[in-house]
């Protein structure tokens, strides 16, 4: 069953790239070049991965990495606002925030084809686990879960970590988000058995589409790629395992990119399709408002 609706396509694009240096201005470059042909093969919106900037610093916990992080607004900012205004696209980025000293976020900055900020979200869940000693760097963010309004939608930008928690994708949703983005940086321990890292794989990518089922919303989602040492000789680095993809609202793959190459990814998404899912599944008409207190408790009795 459709229903007749006035015809809303978009264009959708992503960015997997490896970094192989803290060269700010090559990487720059380097994303900025895949921009470029993505707006050329007609995508009027564009996510780029997260901390695209510079090599995953997290792996170790290291004062001096701090150098690394950039003011909003700053020289990053310029430089990918002045890219979305070049290329009329709607741009999607990720950056490594200092917002004042001893004050750092991973902070996801939306532009809307115009040098100037359309919106800013401030990663929410920080993970500290091996080889991911995220907490020692950044601070939860402090901006909810409210999408960004730009010209080809409301987006909900949600961060890596936060794309294993179903409350994040579902308070995007309830605030009105069209589609869900995950700019992201996981991989896998190379101590770990080839059936172990498809297992953690194939969780990350299941979890992603259960949000776009579960709000019946497109989801796009754009990981790094390629192997990354560790700065601690005892450590054996991360295995960025790539896997970018875009699904559709039932969570069906519309696209999806390679485990070890650098790619960019397209699709025309048919947001009609997006709208007659919720009418024909109401999940949220369904939704138990009245029974659900509990979940802001920690854990259950």
């Amino acid at each position: 069953m459709t229903s007749n609706l006035n015809e809303r396509k978009l264009k959708i694009g992503l960015v997997q790239q490896a970094v192989a240096s803290n060269d700010k201005h090559e990487n720059w470059a380097k994303s900025a070049a895949k921009v470029r042909q993505l707006a050329q093969d007609g995508c009027e919106c564009i996510l780029l991965q997260e901390l695209h900037s510079t090599l995953y610093f997290c792996q170790n916990e290291d004062v001096n990495a701090f150098d690394l992080a950039e003011p909003i607004p700053g020289e990053a900012t310029a430089f990918f606002g002045a890219l979305a205004k070049e290329c009329n696209v709607v741009l999607v980025t990720s950056l490594f925030e200092k917002r004042a000293a001893g004050l750092y976020h991973n902070t996801a900055v939306v532009f809307d084809r115009s040098d100037e900020i359309a919106g800013m979200y401030r990663k929410m869940h920080i993970p500290d686990d091996p080889g991911f000693y995220e907490k020692f760097y950044f601070t939860p963010g402090d901006m909810g879960f409210e999408p960004i309004e730009t010209s080809v939608g409301k987006l909900g930008v949600l961060v890596c970590w936060d794309q294993w928690y179903p409350e994040a994708a579902r308070l995007m949703a309830m605030n009105g988000a069209e589609i869900l983005f995950y700019p992201t940086a996981i991989g896998w321990d190379r101590n770990d058995t080839a059936d172990e890292q498809q297992r953690q794989q194939g969780a990350w990518e299941t979890i992603q589409r259960a949000h776009a089922v579960a709000n019946s919303l497109p989801v796009v989602v754009a990981n790094r790629v390629g192997f990354e040492a560790s700065p601690d000789d005892a450590d054996v680095g991360i295995e960025f395992w790539g896997h970018s993809f875009i699904a559709g609202p039932q969570g069906e793959i519309l696209s999806m990119g390679s485990d070890s190459e650098e790619t960019e990814l397209s699709v025309e998404l048919d947001l009609n399709r997006t709208e007659n899912v919720k009418r024909i599944w109401p999940y949220f008409r369904d939704r138990r408002i009245d029974a659900y207190s509990d979940l802001n408790k920690r854990w259950g009795k």
